[in-house]
């Protein structure tokens, strides 16, 4: 594994981790990994690039413009666009690699990267293999919440928030800071507060490169991001939706399913929680994954 720097179409430098399998002669098929928003490459996408480098996969893990070792400021700033744009920087950068065989790049999105790498394949054909692990739909997520939990009348008071935010820091203001793990939890914290406490708040999942949290006057950017828009688009190529069966976040793993077209494959992994599928290795499936890969 190395460190390695490349550029997206606006010139940002974009900073990922490589993973090359030992003793490998090339060309290779390789994966480009989307770590959960708000998260850094050393968080999850991590697990998921060893142990396709293990497989005799290339793994390109990659910080977010905005976040970790990536450029971009206001730091932890929401540019829906940017992170999908991304995803196909980062298959231009394993084309110039001689150990990756360029016609047989996938993508692999967790969480919110699900969205954006599902995005990036509606307009990138080199794309060839796209699947997902425990996806947001970052979009409606913030337009109605988890089971239609936002109403109009909160989405317009958080717009109304935003903009007063938008313009308090043109006027100098210091940015503030939305949603995100929580930093403390108590007995009487929400289920999945707990979750993504446990992760991100602990040694399991902890970085110093992240607090997860957006800035509250660029997170409303979401509200215009449709990455399920075209999904039956990138059939004939093969995509896959994995998602743990107690996981609050499966209706997008559904939602996603149902508008795709084939060659789709929908993966419930029973009892597995959203965040169980970030780093708990013996419920990773693995085994589906590589076989996915393994059409590339």
């Amino acid at each position: 594994m190395k460190r390695v720097v490349f550029h997206n179409k606006i010139g940002m430098s974009v900073v990922g981790t490589l993973f090359v399998p030992e003793n490998a002669n090339g060309p290779l098929p390789a994966v480009v990994i989307g770590h959960p928003f708000g998260a850094v490459k050393e968080q999850s996408s991590i697990v998921y690039a060893r142990k396709l480098a293990a497989e005799g996969y290339v793994a390109l893990s990659f910080d977010q413009s905005f976040w970790g070792e990536s450029d971009g400021y206001p730091r932890q700033t929401v540019v829906p666009d940017i992170y999908v744009d991304n995803i196909s920087a980062a298959v231009d950068f394993l084309g110039t690699q001689d150990i990756v065989d360029r016609d047989r790049i996938g993508a692999l999105g967790i969480c919110g990267s699900g969205g954006f790498v599902l995005a990036a394949a509606q307009i990138d054909p080199r794309l060839k293999a796209i699947a997902t692990v425990s996806m947001y739909n970052m979009g409606d997520a913030n337009r109605h919440g988890i089971g239609g939990s936002v109403s109009a009348e909160d989405r317009w008071a958080t717009l109304d928030a935003a903009m007063t935010q938008r313009q308090a820091e043109y006027e100098g203001a210091a940015p503030e800071y939305t949603s995100g793990a929580p930093d403390e939890i108590d007995e009487t914290s929400d289920p999945v507060s707990k979750e993504f406490y446990d992760f991100y708040r602990t040694p399991r999942g902890y970085s110093p490169r992240t607090t997860t949290k957006p800035t509250l006057s660029s997170n409303i950017g979401f509200m215009n991001f449709y990455p399920f828009t075209r999904l039956d688009e990138i059939s004939p190529r093969p995509v896959m939706f994995v998602a743990g069966t107690e996981a609050h976040s499966i209706e997008f793993s559904h939602d996603a399913y149902a508008r795709a077209a084939e060659p789709k494959e929908l993966v419930e992994v029973p009892g597995a929680g959203h965040v169980d599928l970030y780093d708990r290795e013996e419920l990773i499936p693995f085994d589906k994954l590589l076989s996915f890969f393994g059409k590339l």
